[in-house]
């Protein structure tokens, strides 16, 4: 099945320049004015909406009425890099800054396409029927399984839940996995107590043990997992957070995973993107809510420190377009982290005013990689 995208520009050689880009990408493109846009994102489903900032006004428009819950990519095509937060403020995922190239076009998307792949697969669900114990707000009640993706569930409860209730879930899919304790937040709910359930604070081990069952019980393929995007080098590293300079860095508020491999050894760690560059970078938090995530981060600063001289081999897989479930550890407050903290505090910051705090930072007593 190819992804459906949305060009919507006047400029004749934006799209000059983008369309044998999307289509070698395995995209379908439909070109059209702000007006009809607003028509076919009422009428089809769109994967990516690239969107031209000529017209400010229309554009933010524009991505304020691609439909909630959509999963759509959105990338604005933006003439004036100084504008570049007020678009990601309007909801774009991606700038690609005019004239657009098509060695700039290749970047943006091989992130985006990625992401992409890995939207489609997390909507990807298995019919299923067994028990399920829930806890909400400390309340146990009884419920039913009903459908089961890696990230998520659908259920029905003995009574009806509330839309972003916390709520913990145990259920047993076969004798060789167990009894699966997952945490999680109800994304949406019906009178009748049916719900939709988004995973928090997942960890890889059960994951990875929710995609083998995904597949091993789905009625037809699912979706292909998206490949890691390689073209990416560490340049700063802190227990909280790092840098990582690429051609194609993933959005704000993505969920990530990061891979480190060298002499035959691989540690993985998760984050979540906190500042993105356009074609420069982005900054990652660590997510350190559970034990095995911070085993993990601590794994992978080590694996580093404890190498030096050696350049292992670092790739990044997207998790999720907005990691909604992915919230700051209050243990890391307490520990002095200046990467950390330039990380959570951006905003006020230009790119360049970012950069630069980033090389003065290199000068400090943190640790670093070049």
């Amino acid at each position: 099945m190819t992804f459906q995208t949305l060009l919507v520009s006047k400029d004749v050689d934006a799209v000059a320049t983008l369309r044998p880009v999307l289509t070698a990408f395995g995209l379908g493109v439909e070109v059209c004015g702000y007006p009809d846009a607003m028509v076919r994102l009422t009428e089809d489903k769109f994967e990516a909406v690239l969107v031209d900032f000529d017209d400010p006004h229309s554009a933010a428009l524009l991505l304020q009425n691609v439909p909630a819950g959509n999963s759509a990519v959105t990338i604005a095509m933006l003439s004036d890099p100084v504008k570049v937060r007020s678009v990601f403020g309007a909801g774009a995922n991606f700038v690609l800054y005019k004239p657009i190239s098509q060695p700039q076009a290749e970047a943006c998307l091989r992130a985006a396409t990625a992401l992409m792949k890995r939207e489609r697969r997390r909507a990807f669900r298995v019919p299923v029927q067994v028990p399920v114990q829930l806890w909400v707000h400390g309340a146990a009640m009884e419920g039913i399984l009903l459908d089961l993706s890696e990230d998520g569930m659908d259920l029905l409860a003995a009574q009806p839940l509330c839309p972003s209730a916390p709520l913990n879930a145990q259920f047993t899919l076969s004798e060789e996995m167990g009894i699966l304790d997952v945490y999680g937040e109800v994304a949406w709910a019906n009178p009748n107590g049916q719900s939709g359930v988004r995973f928090v604070d997942i960890g890889e081990g059960l994951r990875a043990k929710l995609r083998s069952w995904v597949a091993q019980n789905a009625a037809e393929v699912p979706p292909e997992d998206p490949e890691p995007v390689a073209q990416c080098k560490l340049t700063d590293l802190s227990p909280g957070g790092c840098y990582v300079a690429t051609e194609s860095p993933f959005p704000e508020r993505a969920g990530i995973v990061l891979a480190l491999k060298a002499a035959g050894v691989e540690v993985r760690a998760e984050g979540a993107v906190r500042v993105m560059h356009p074609g420069t970078g982005m900054g990652v938090e660590f997510a350190l809510r559970t034990p095995e995530q911070r085993e993990n981060v601590e794994k992978f600063v080590h694996f580093l420190i404890s190498r030096p001289g050696v350049v292992p081999q670092l790739s990044i897989t997207p998790r999720t377009l907005n990691c909604i479930d992915f919230t700051p550890d209050d243990a890391a407050d307490e520990i002095e982290d200046p990467l950390l903290e330039l990380l959570r505090n951006h905003q006020s910051l230009s790119q360049e005013a970012f950069l630069e705090a980033l090389r003065a930072q290199r000068h400090n007593e943190q640790l670093a990689t070049s």
